[in-house]
């Protein structure tokens, strides 16, 4: 543990100071994580991002959020995946493999706007890196309900007299359908959540192909939890089985993190006012769903 603490806490600063982003934002600790893990590889690095917060906080005047071999390529919300691809497609023809092409994409991008291109990409086989970054809500415009937006919370297109009664859309197991040689899922919490994420980038990396890492991130507004609880929350989310971390390698699905201790999904609903009018009734069905899906992975894991 003392070695992956010290490896963890030394990241370099692979990233300018800078960013837009608010406090507690648990996307701006990804973002830097990813840079970091990326640099260490020696080559380039393609951002590719749809319309989203990261498309303010890529660029805010005068202070802005990049590397010398980052390049981040702003795109509308449908087309960052095809414009991915393009990068990807141009760098096979010049036989160049000094290059990463990263689409990092929010929920509302993925699962409802731009799945069409991502489905597209991913059937396609393109040799791209496909970043979910899930914070549960189209947040850069005002908080509405995506297709991750889970069941009960509080959005503006869905208030608190009438919180979203429908669930999440289950990612892995869509992309997972796609039969892409590696699809993973991550969150940034403890010490050894944050290893087997960068374990993850390394291994997508190293492989040829469409590959997928669905990360939780916390947004403290759209959220309405406090900014310094968003590692915490990250970890609850796992502990509580509300979000199983797993891998699916051509086909094998392995459960990669297993709750280091486990808590009850009222721990993780109290930090959040989005989820502040719930009825016992509601936790009892978040509660089961969390722990059905998780018994779910554990049989995929054992085939």
């Amino acid at each position: 543990m003392a070695k992956k603490v010290e490896k963890l806490t030394r990241v370099e600063h692979a990233l300018w100071s800078g960013s837009g982003a608010c406090p507690g934002c648990g996307s701006a600790l990804l973002v830097s994580y990813l840079a970091d893990i990326l640099k260490k590889t020696g080559k380039n690095i393609v951002f590719t991002i749809p319309a989203s917060c990261w498309t303010i906080n890529t660029g805010r005047y005068p202070n802005s959020f990049g590397h010398e071999k980052c390049i981040f390529y702003l795109s509308l919300f449908a087309s960052a995946v095809p414009d991915a691809a393009a990068f990807a497609d141009y760098l096979k023809l010049r036989k160049r493999n000094d290059t990463v092409v990263v689409a990092f994409c929010g929920d509302g991008s993925t699962t409802d706007i731009g799945f069409a291109t991502v489905s597209a990409a991913a059937t396609r086989n393109d040799n791209i890196l496909y970043i979910l970054n899930d914070n549960e809500a189209y947040m850069n415009t005002g908080v509405q309900k995506s297709g991750s937006t889970p069941y009960g919370a509080i959005t503006t297109t869905t208030p608190k007299q009438n919180p979203n009664k429908f669930g999440k859309k289950d990612m892995a197991l869509i992309m997972a359908a796609h039969h892409i040689p590696y699809l993973a899922t991550a969150a940034l919490g403890s010490v050894n959540l944050i290893d087997d994420f960068y374990g993850k980038i390394e291994k997508a990396v190293s492989r040829e192909g469409f590959k997928f890492i669905h990360v939780l991130t916390a947004c403290p507004p759209g959220w309405k939890s406090a900014s310094d609880d968003s590692m915490k929350l990250a970890e609850l989310a796992v502990n509580t089985n509300i979000f199983p971390i797993v891998e699916c390698e051509n086909g094998k699905w392995k459960i990669t993190h297993s709750p280091s201790k486990k808590a009850d999904v009222t721990e993780y609903l109290k930090l959040q006012g989005r989820f502040s009018q719930l009825t016992e009734e509601e936790i009892q069905k978040i509660r089961s769903g969390a722990n059905e899906r998780y018994e779910y992975f554990k049989k995929l894991s054992q085939n």
